[in-house]
């Protein structure tokens, strides 16, 4: 499912129009993405929470050059589903 496809059915759902609707959707994924950037966490009950994962300082090897490399610690966004949601999609295999 695409942006659009989402945006088609929530607006079908809602009767809103289509562009009022993107613009909501635009506006939401862009506040999460400024709040993670910042370094906060976005609870959102009964569907998950977008947060902050802090990665340690690791050593990799570049296999062509046969060198070590460091890669210093950093943070990566990531999202963990909430069991409510996890429980539907678990019940819904088929």
């Amino acid at each position: 499912m695409t942006k659009a496809d989402i945006v088609n059915e929530v607006s079908k759902k809602t009767g809103i129009e289509k562009v009022i609707v993107q613009k909501t959707i635009e506006a939401s994924m862009e506040t999460i993405k400024e709040s993670l950037t910042q370094g906060n966490n976005v609870y959102l009950r009964g569907f998950g929470s977008f947060i902050v994962k802090k990665r340690a300082k690791k050593t990799a090897r570049n296999i062509s050059k046969n060198t070590t490399i460091i890669i210093p610690a950093h943070n990566v966004p990531a999202f963990k589903p909430a069991k409510t949601f996890i429980n539907s999609v678990k019940d819904n295999v088929k």
